[in-house]
C-alpha cells in the first residue's frame, strides 16, 4: 500500500480475449502492440487529455476517446499509422491504478 496517487508506469492487464487476438499476431505486430503498450503504462496521463498531449507519441500513433461525449471512459491507441489499434480503459484509483486492455485489432 501507498500513501497518496500513484504515477507511472501504470500496471496494465489484459482481457483474455485481447490477450489471445495479441498472441495470434505474427512476431512484428506483437512488438508494435507492446511498443505502444509501453507508451502508455509510461505516460503521465494514459488519456492524453488537453490539445496536442500525445504530440510526444511515437509518429504513427495516436489517441483518442472511443465516445466523444465520455472523454474518461474507453480509449483507442491507434498505431502502425492506423492499421491497428488497443481500446483500453483506465482506472485511476489511489491505490493499485491500471489500464486494462480490451481488444485489439491489427491487419
Amino acid at each position: 500500500m501507498t500513501d497518496g496517487f500513484m504515477g507511472p508506469p501504470w500496471q496494465a492487464d489484459w482481457r483474455i480475449d485481447a490477450l489471445v487476438v495479441f498472441e495470434a499476431l505474427p512476431d512484428h505486430a506483437r512488438e508494435m502492440v507492446l511498443a505502444a503498450r509501453a507508451e502508455l503504462v509510461t505516460a503521465k496521463d494514459p488519456y492524453f487529455r488537453g490539445i496536442h498531449t500525445d504530440g510526444g507519441l511515437p509518429e504513427g500513433m495516436r489517441v483518442m476517446p472511443d465516445e466523444s461525449t465520455v472523454p474518461q471512459g474507453r480509449h483507442l491507441c491507434f498505431f502502425d499509422y492506423g492499421n491497428g489499434w488497443l481500446k483500453y480503459t483506465f482506472v485511476r484509483r489511489t491505490e493499485d491504478p491500471q489500464i486494462v486492455i480490451e481488444e485489439v485489432f491489427w491487419h
